[in-house]
């Protein structure tokens, strides 16, 4: 069996920063993405500072740093335009070492593929995992050119991943959140806009401005399951073309073709580990988690460090899986509870609760900003262990 050859399955951001880290220890790898394209439609990507740390092991932290726009601050609004709580940027980069980087999904995935070899990623290129191997054996990974076998799967295959399936048979796999989530990006024709959130009854807005000077604008509301309107553009000026300036203005810049709706599921019930055989889970196929704290990505960017982190091209692949889950497994499953308690806040509906929350939020808005930002140092003072190698 070649102990070397690593196959990845899935072309997200968690794939691709896989790939590039195995890469970078010395391990031949391949990306099976199904799309045609890698190109994403309508959407943006905050990467935190602990992402940012992951990605400069990677050398291209840098480049995705240079892509962001500098905005002064950033906070939650009330639908009537009240800021609720707000914190300065050079504050949160003072105390982290790091702003928060909003960049187009499309940047983070161009500076990815960019550092890898040419011809590692092959789109249009479905590929499914047929076993997981063991010690013995290689994994089996079944794609359009024929079964393969590989050291190592990395089941980058998202939140609906076979892969998960096939390993877990028993496990209960999503679950619904109660929101629904729109995405897109708008050309503005005015000055940039404040960056933050607007929070609702059941409802929020988010307002990011990209370096070109473009806006990113999320949506989340609480809507049953397989819901969706017959033009979502107009859904959303229902929902939200009310709320504070500039968001009615930025919405009417939205081309309706360019909307993104996706309901969200998160794993709610944790996996008792993220690999089985010679396979390691990685971002939503391990612990898909709801979007209010912004971390899907910044932690399946981990993922692939940390795992990565583990391995040498002189030993057996799978050996330091276990160690993997170890590491990973606690983490998390703590920021996947995170996001729920947040998103349950977000998901206040009654007049007297919301006030109550808006109230709680505006006090916490009055602590010292250091008292703030530590709050949050779980989430964003994470160091990425070194690589033991360089390509």
């Amino acid at each position: 069996m070649d102990l070397q050859r690593a196959i990845v399955i899935g072309g997200g951001i968690g794939g691709l920063t896989a790939a590039l880290a195995l890469h970078r220890q010395g391990i031949p790898v391949t990306v099976h993405e199904r799309a045609r394209s890698l190109e994403p439609v309508g959407a943006g990507l905050a990467l935190a500072p602990n992402a940012l740390r992951a990605l400069d092991l990677l050398d291209v932290g840098n480049r995705l740093r240079a892509l962001a726009a500098p905005h002064p601050a950033v906070g939650v609004r009330n639908p009537a335009g009240r800021w609720l709580a707000r914190t300065s940027t050079d504050a949160f980069e003072a105390h982290f070492g790091d702003p928060i980087a909003a960049v187009a999904r499309a940047d983070v995935t161009a500076a990815l593929v960019d550092a890898l070899p040419e011809g590692t990623v092959r789109t249009d290129s479905p590929a499914t995992l047929v076993s997981p191997g063991g010690a013995e054996e290689p994994a089996v990974v079944r794609t359009a050119d024929g079964e393969q076998s590989a050291a190592l799967v990395v089941a980058a295959d998202g939140i609906r991943s076979a892969s998960r399936r096939l390993l877990f048979p028993h496990h209960p796999g999503p679950r619904y959140s109660g929101f629904t989530t729109w995405r897109t990006i708008v050309s503005p024709d005015g000055p940039p806009a404040a960056a933050g959130e607007i929070w609702g009854r059941g409802r929020q807005a988010g307002i990011v401005p990209l370096a070109d000077g473009r806006i990113y604008l999320y949506f989340a509301a609480l809507a049953p399951a397989g819901t969706h309107a017959a033009d979502e553009h107009a859904e959303l000026q229902r929902l939200f073309g009310g709320w504070c300036a500039p968001l009615p203005q930025l919405l009417a810049r939205a081309e309706p073709d360019r909307v993104l709706r996706n309901d969200v599921w998160d794993l709610a019930d944790p996996l008792p580990a993220y690999h089985h055989g010679r396979v390691a889970l990685l971002g939503d196929a391990a612990h898909a988690m709801c979007p209010f704290q912004g971390q899907g990505a910044c932690q399946a960017i981990e993922d692939a460090v940390v795992l990565a982190s583990l391995l040498t091209p002189a030993a057996d692949l799978a050996s330091p899986l276990p160690a993997y889950s170890a590491a990973r497994l606690p983490r998390t499953t703590a920021v996947v509870a995170a996001s729920r308690r947040v998103g349950a806040l977000v998901a206040v509906r009654s007049p007297a609760a919301a006030l109550l929350r808006d109230t709680a939020l505006a006090l916490v808005g009055l602590l010292p900003t250091r008292t703030v930002l530590s709050r949050t140092n779980a989430t964003f003072d994470w160091r990425p262990p070194a690589l033991r190698t360089r390509a």
